[in-house]
């Protein structure tokens, strides 16, 4: 966290204070709302709109910090998801800030990068998932496959990213 706040201004330490809170919160109303509620809200990736706000919104550091924590925060809280495929999240929301901070530098476009950087992460996943269910790591059981959902979330995602970039380079 200490690298975080490094030559960081006041009003920009409030803003990662605040959506790291509010992300934390995210993963642990999460679970009781899908339970409440009977709907399975992790199909909208709620650890992945945290993320995306954290690249957009704050510092790389800060995306990185959530990438590796909320997964283990959720999994130490509610069990979910379990051991095995909390790593494949981790290392998927890890490479998902690294792929878009690189594919941003090399792309004209708004858009592109973040819409690339998730669906590579995605397939990054699905190998180590692939792999892992090879190993008996995971059993079928434990494996999600809604694609539909991931798709819309995924044109969602790169739609704000767009919408927020673009008003970045107007400033």
């Amino acid at each position: 966290m200490e690298i975080v706040f490094q030559k960081v201004s006041t009003n920009e330490k409030i803003k990662i204070i605040l959506l790291d809170i509010i992300a934390l919160a995210v993963v642990f109303l999460v679970p009781a709302f899908a339970h409440k509620f009977s709907f399975p809200l992790y199909l909208a990736e709620p650890l992945r709109i945290m993320l995306v706000l954290a690249i957009l919104h704050t510092r790389k550091e800060n995306a990185y910090l959530l990438a590796l924590s909320l997964p283990l925060v959720s999994y130490l809280i509610s069990g979910h998801p379990v051991f095995f495929k909390m790593l494949i999240i981790e290392v998927e929301l890890i490479f998902n800030v690294w792929l878009f901070i690189d594919l941003l530098k090399r792309f004209n476009s708004l858009f592109l990068p973040m819409f690339v950087s998730i669906i590579v992460s995605k397939v990054v996943y699905y190998i180590i998932q692939f792999l892992f269910l090879h190993y008996g790591l995971l059993t079928i059981g434990e494996i999600e496959h809604a694609l539909l959902p991931q798709i819309i979330m995924i044109v969602i995602f790169s739609i704000y990213s767009y919408i927020i970039l673009r008003k970045k380079s107007i400033k």
